[in-house]
């Protein structure tokens, strides 16, 4: 599904799930029609500014499926920045960021995306404090490898956890706030 509750495609949308939305309701950050993972919704304008344009950057961290081994080389080159394209066609440089490989997370349900067990792959945590169109796979991308699952694990200490995917989790706007990180009163 796309990040959205209106669409000219034929898509699967927010609003399609089995619950009942508060009137305003929209998406923080969103996620393309080929990754999956926690996504943020309010009927707090607020919230995207304070989150994504505020002098403070915030944390969101991804579990990212490649095509074949990572090597030490490519690993060093995500952490430390590679170029990318962003919008306009201009060459954008990454800032340092902290990139893990790690082992296929316990419990994880297959995805659409999953790819066969027998064929190369590794798995990498990604943990970014800015978000450019598509810029993890672009990334990825850079150092010679295809992103075939994109996850969002986290935002700040708003955690995935085991919430099933379609399934909706409600937060005292307190709390919302603390794990986000973000101050309320600016």
């Amino acid at each position: 599904m796309v990040s959205q509750f209106v669409s000219s495609h034929d898509v699967g949308l927010l609003g399609d799930l089995d619950y009942v939305f508060p009137e305003g309701t929209h998406a923080i950050g969103r996620l393309d029609n080929h990754s999956e993972g926690l996504l943020l919704l309010t009927t707090n304008k607020k919230v995207t500014r304070l989150l994504f344009e505020g002098a403070v950057p915030h944390k969101r961290t991804y579990l990212v499926q490649v095509k074949d081994v990572v090597n030490e080389e490519s690993l060093h080159k995500l952490q430390t920045g590679v170029t990318i394209r962003i919008a306009g066609g201009i060459d954008y440089t990454t800032p340092a960021c902290d990139v893990e490989i790690v082992d296929k997370p316990s419990g994880l349900i297959d995805g659409a995306f999953e790819y066969r067990p027998d064929i190369p792959h590794t798995w990498l945590l990604i943990t970014l404090t800015e978000g450019k169109y598509h810029q993890v796979r672009k990334m990825v991308k850079a150092v010679r490898h295809r992103c075939q699952r994109l996850i969002r694990v986290s935002i700040e200490d708003m955690k995935l956890g085991s919430l099933p995917a379609g399934a909706v989790r409600e937060f005292e706007e307190k709390e919302f706030f603390e794990l986000l990180k973000i101050d309320n009163y600016q």
